[in-house]
């Protein structure tokens, strides 16, 4: 069957529920539907020469220069989505991953998440992290904090991101949303700029690297509310990961800061929701409470996991707790959750 181009193609597989898109030499578009890979078998394997055609076409739609061996850009579907896309090289032929991102801005009920994250977006200032590895959800989540936000508070909020996924309108909050590469050269300068643009709220997409979760901490010392992601395996070892980024004559100074703002930190990843339609968040929290500052300040680290297991009335939950909880909702399947959980026996 004759293929079609990119943009014919991804709104097909957003009306077929897919999430992502793989394109790849000697291969049919691959679409991953709830969580599975299905090649599009309709569709005859692209030839090398077709598929370079096709995605040269799309990067020259979008004003995209391929001058690397790997890019990340975004862009819209008219009235119907927004896609995140790398366009890399893999054997010396050319291949692509797109996520397909809603429009619609989904409120935590919708998205299934635990109200204490809610409660995080009514801070004044402050650091907010969401830990876990690619493809978990974060992003959503924190699109859900920045609305929540944007609909309650006439605050200005700042983004820096890469690439820029969710599109805010502006409600309550007047928004600005800037791009890496288009809109700033990093998230350091963008972050380090963001202090001079009268921000009340500030989201940084990822923090990499030693400056940015040095401003990003200063930030949220000199009165801003800081969103960002964090790439850990827990809510737990957070703290842990941005201290030891730093060189060890300036480790106790960040322990002070960070445990000066933390407002929480949540763990999360998506596993198949028990019906095989969708995804369901599992999410560990760790509240930024005054015993839990204490043991950052103090560097007493390794008792953060302890003090999530007994800090519930605080809105706290390990992992596999949140895990035991799905299952008893009949939201997951045990099988799923026991390949996920830290300690598997005690499911």
């Amino acid at each position: 069957m004759k293929g079609l181009n990119i943009t014919e193609l991804l709104i097909e597989a957003y009306k077929m529920n897919a999430s992502d898109v793989h394109l790849s030499v000697d291969m049919p578009p691959v679409f991953r539907i709830y969580g599975d890979l299905v090649p599009q078998i309709k569709y005859e394997p692209y030839k090398s020469e077709e598929l370079l055609k096709l995605i040269s076409e799309l990067l020259k739609s979008v004003n995209i220069p391929f001058n690397k061996k790997e890019i990340d850009f975004s862009f819209g579907l008219e009235n119907v989505a927004r896609v995140r896309a790398n366009v890399f090289l893999e054997r010396g032929n050319i291949a692509a991953a797109f996520r397909i991102i809603t429009y619609k801005i989904r409120n935590f009920n919708e998205l299934g998440l635990p109200p204490i994250l809610s409660e995080f977006a009514n801070h004044a200032s402050g650091i907010v992290l969401i830990a876990g590895p690619t493809g978990s959800g974060k992003s959503t989540t924190l699109a859900a904090m920045i609305d929540k936000i944007n609909q309650e508070r006439p605050v200005h909020i700042i983004t820096i991101e890469d690439p820029i996924e969710y599109i805010f309108q502006n409600k309550q909050a007047l928004i600005h949303q800037r791009q890496l590469g288009n809109d700033t050269d990093s998230f350091a300068d963008g972050l380090k700029y963001a202090l001079r643009q009268d921000p009340d709220v500030i989201l940084v997409g990822e923090m990499r690297d030693i400056e940015t979760m040095r401003l990003a901490l200063t930030a949220a010392e000199t009165g801003h509310l800081v969103f960002s992601t964090i790439h850990t395996n827990s809510a737990g070892s957070a703290p842990e990961r941005i201290i030891d980024v730093f060189p060890e004559h300036q480790q106790k100074q960040i322990a002070i800061q960070l445990s000066n703002t933390l407002v929480g930190i949540a763990y999360q990843r998506l596993l198949p929701s028990a019906n095989g339609k969708g995804y369901v968040p599992i999410v560990e929290i760790l509240v930024g409470t005054v015993a839990v500052r204490n043991l950052i300040r103090e560097n007493k680290l390794h008792q953060i996991d302890s003090m999530i297991e007994t800090g519930s009335k605080f809105g706290m939950i390990t992992f596999d707790e949140a895990l035991k909880r799905a299952i008893s909702l009949n939201k997951i399947k045990k099988n799923d959750a026991i390949l996920y959980a830290k300690d598997p026996s005690s499911l």
